[in-house]
């Protein structure tokens, strides 16, 4: 009877693991997308923002299943709003636990930007109207947020056509998972200088930003490593600073704590 009893203990056991296992499996988790920006010399620039889709191939075509939608209600986005480390959530939504390897924004006609009070069309591709296409890696997990980080470089994203006066948009956007980026931020004096601040890593410009007319700024979306920071004032008044050898441990935010750009007497 022992036996039979023990026998008995582990199939209930094995039993009870295994709906446990399959209760986890099937428990959906949540992918939420942020947008933010790296900054532009512009007054605005409005993209125009359809649909937000995943999916977990890396080459999947419109037209084929599988496809997820994260948000299907329209947004125009300044992205000029977003920077030094402000966001735009574009969507959250369950999805199955998996890896998602590509991700589209689906764009409409209306994007824009501003010069010198100007609304000026952006000519957009119809490829990208039907889906401007990112490879990600998104792991999923079940009962778990995954945040996804868009950063949407503006400044590399307007090419003006020639001298026609027409500018064409051609997205040049960095994805990272929000959990495994740091940030950077600091202090500038005097605030009047006004700066746009940059990270590089490899003589690569990963991120940016400007510094508030309070002075401080923040960049974020930067994963592990060693980056130098470029500090280039509006002014020629102010000196031009470079801090080397900064280090970023995500989630971590590095302080450089006041930069002080006062030119020397």
């Amino acid at each position: 009877m022992k036996y039979i009893r023990t026998t008995i203990l582990l199939i209930l056991s094995a039993v009870l693991m295994t709906a446990c296992n399959l209760s986890t499996d099937t428990n959906p988790g949540v992918m939420q997308i942020l947008l933010t920006d790296a900054p532009a010399n512009y007054e605005a620039v409005l993209i125009d923002i359809q649909e937000v889709r995943v999916h977990r191939s890396s080459d999947a075509e419109d037209n084929e299943s599988g496809w997820e939608t994260i948000n299907s209600q329209p947004v125009q986005v300044d992205l000029l709003e977003l920077t030094n480390g402000n966001t735009e959530i574009l969507g959250e939504a369950e999805l199955e636990a998996g890896t998602y390897s590509q991700i589209r924004l689906i764009l409409g006609e209306a994007n824009e930007v501003v010069i010198d009070g100007e609304s000026i069309p952006l000519n957009t591709p119809s490829a990208q109207q039907s889906g401007l296409k990112l490879n990600i890696n998104a792991e999923v997990e079940a009962g778990s947020l995954y945040t996804l980080l868009l950063d949407f470089d503006a400044s590399r994203s307007i090419v003006q056509a020639g001298q026609s006066g027409k500018y064409n948009l051609k997205p040049v956007i960095r994805a990272v998972s929000l959990v495994e980026a740091g940030a950077i931020r600091g202090e500038i004096e005097p605030a009047d200088a006004l700066p746009w601040v940059y990270a590089i890593a490899d003589e690569d410009t990963v991120a940016g930003t400007r510094a508030s007319e309070e002075g401080d700024f923040l960049m974020i979306g930067l994963t592990s490593g060693t980056y130098q920071v470029s500090v280039v004032p509006s002014s020629s008044d102010y000196n031009m600073t470079v801090i080397s050898n900064v280090d970023v441990a995500a989630p971590d935010t590095t302080d450089l704590g006041q930069i002080d750009l006062n030119t020397p007497e």
